[in-house]
């Protein structure tokens, strides 16, 4: 097959209709971009009551933070998301230079030319995950106190990974409990969050299946690094069923990374080892996503236990 038809094919099978492209009148409004929306009220409601659902099963002790959209461009690039997810990454990029180079760069627009060569890099990046700016915050207080740190974390973040698909956005909303402690620390949190998340979805009135699941790597040392975080049943993901069974959307994802951040930040734990993290993630438009397409548009129909569980 040519590279003109693959092409075609592709073109063609991104643009065919999807089971939730009955949403989109009712909670978006197109901006120009796949995966990028105005958000209606209806939806908005929805997010803020599931938020505030997710805010209730809040443990003790846990610290509340909230980050905006962009975040340091070192801190990202330490942290190995560069390595692991390049082709997600946004970059901020601005006019830099003289007055006189940014007028030229604005009458090459005027002439009809493109004015993004005259374009250079920020020390911004566009947050991938709510959790990232967490880790250097923790590490500049130094050694954890015994039984570690806990935080409630909350950002819009984006991924480069543009698509039609309601349920796999370009900028989305993500809100995360996160552990930082010992092993044992972060074992026992992933283990109850598991639990505790799985109770919420049943009380959504979603239908779900929990499984092993890894990070979208990239390239084929990423592939490797896919297995094995499989082997090590390091990441798993609530999974929900809004195309098929054998095409479901992750909404949770439950998440140990051992001591990566740990050693990267040189967070230590009450012994004075290396301090190992873990998180739960929500995806708080897929979830909003699928409780629209498994419950409808109506609020109002929405079933009894669930409009009193989010006061609808």
């Amino acid at each position: 097959m040519n590279v003109a038809v693959r092409a075609e094919k592709l073109e063609s099978t991104q643009h065919a209709a999807d089971p939730l492209d009955h949403l989109a009148d009712k909670l978006f409004h197109k901006m120009g971009t796949d995966g990028v929306y105005a958000r209606t009220g209806l939806y908005e409601h929805v997010v803020e009551r599931l938020a505030a659902l997710i805010t209730q099963h809040r443990e003790t002790a846990t610290e509340v933070m909230r980050f905006p959209p962009v975040m340091n461009r070192a801190q990202l690039e330490k942290s190995g998301y560069l390595k692991s997810f390049p082709n997600l990454l946004g970059c901020v990029c601005g006019l830099h230079g003289t007055e006189r180079e940014i007028h030229q760069a604005v009458a090459r627009f005027d002439a009809g030319g493109d004015w993004t060569t005259s374009l250079s890099p920020a020390d911004l990046v566009l947050s991938p995950a709510a959790c990232y700016p967490v880790y250097p915050i923790a590490a500049a207080r130094g050694p954890l106190p015994q039984g570690g740190l806990r935080f409630d974390v909350a950002a819009d973040c984006f991924r480069h990974e543009p698509s039609r698909h309601l349920d796999r956005l370009q900028s989305f909303r993500m809100r995360e409990y996160v552990c930082i402690g010992s092993p044992e620390d972060v074992s026992d949190f992933r283990d109850r969050w598991m639990v505790r998340a799985q109770a919420i979805a049943r009380d959504l009135g979603l239908s779900f299946k929990v499984d092993y699941a890894s990070d979208p790597f990239f390239g084929r040392v990423g592939q490797m690094k896919a297995v094995s975080q499989k082997q090590q049943s390091l990441k798993f993901e609530l999974l929900v069923p809004l195309r098929s069974e054998e095409q479901p959307t992750a909404c949770m994802s439950f998440n140990y990374h051992r001591d990566h951040f740990g050693t990267t930040w040189d967070i230590k734990d009450a012994t004075g080892a290396p301090a190992h993290t873990g998180c739960v993630a929500f995806g708080m438009d897929r979830l909003a996503v699928a409780m629209f397409h498994i419950h409808g548009t109506d609020l109002a129909k929405w079933p009894a236990p669930v409009r009193e569980l989010l006061d609808l």
